[in-house]
């Protein structure tokens, strides 16, 4: 399932999100080459997060191979720098559009009830917290981490106690049969929540690459929480669909200023 839209009229120019959405453009393009080696694998093992490193638990010289061409080398130093760069980084096409897609989606109207500012640095502890989770389920690993799901899985968990009851647009896949269903953000959310919730107790003891679950599962729950010292009462109470109750007298067009 992918969401297409959301029935949440914004009133900012997301000038924060289209910010981010830029530095991760522009990362993919300066960085990692759009993908192409060596700068791919240069960039994953350099500005990757790698929990053992970090921890200083990999001693330096430690090899992971990621994959047939991409050969990792510890340094034996903790860069902290990583904290930072590895949300900005990504291991694919499609791992970047879907990313930005999401933050896209849900992102604008988040930003709308914190203000740009205030929604950067939500965005960016979301991150850091996401890593965080992911470093305590796995202290030992030596598998760079990159990607913004993390702190995009904030921006998710903020919007579902924001606007719980806003319908969000999904298309639905399935071989050749394509369909597009609507229903509340917070049974999308919640679903969403629960199958990364499922995948990191699964991936619990493992040691090799794959899909940062506890990442995800941990920027959800910063954001839910953050986004109750972030919002702005002011802002967020020209929004007729925030909280459980809808304001009455609003028709839920798109409006925009």
């Amino acid at each position: 399932m992918i969401p297409i839209r959301d029935d949440n009229p914004h009133f900012l120019t997301p000038r924060a999100v289209l910010l981010i959405i830029g530095l991760n453009l522009l990362a993919w393009l300066l960085v990692q080459g759009l993908g192409t080696e060596p700068a791919l694998s240069r960039s994953v093992c350099t500005l990757g997060l790698v929990p053992g490193e970090l921890l200083g638990s990999l001693p330096a010289g430690a090899a992971v191979r990621l994959g047939p061409a991409t050969l990792c080398i510890a340094t034996g130093r903790p860069d902290w720098f990583t904290l930072l760069s590895h949300m900005f980084l990504h291991g694919g096409w499609l791992h970047l559009i879907g990313n930005m897609w999401f933050l896209w989606i849900f992102g604008k109207n988040v930003e709308d009830a914190m203000g740009h500012l205030r929604f950067a640095a939500f965005y960016l502890l979301c991150g850091a917290a996401a890593a965080g989770l992911q470093i305590a389920a796995n202290p030992a690993s030596g598998v760079p981490m990159v990607g913004a799901s993390g702190a995009i899985g904030g921006v998710m968990g903020a919007y579902v106690v924001l606007y719980p009851r806003v319908r969000v647009e999904m298309l639905l896949w399935l071989g050749f049969y394509v369909t597009s269903f609507t229903l509340p953000a917070f049974w999308m959310l919640a679903y969403w929540f629960l199958i990364q919730l499922l995948g990191g107790v699964d991936a619990l003891g493992g040691t090799g690459g794959g899909v940062a679950f506890w990442a995800h599962v941990g920027g959800f729950a910063a954001g839910a929480l953050l986004v109750l010292l972030f919002r702005d009462p002011v802002l967020l109470a020209r929004h007729p669909h925030h909280g459980w109750r809808q304001r009455p007298g609003h028709d839920g067009k798109r409006w925009r200023r």
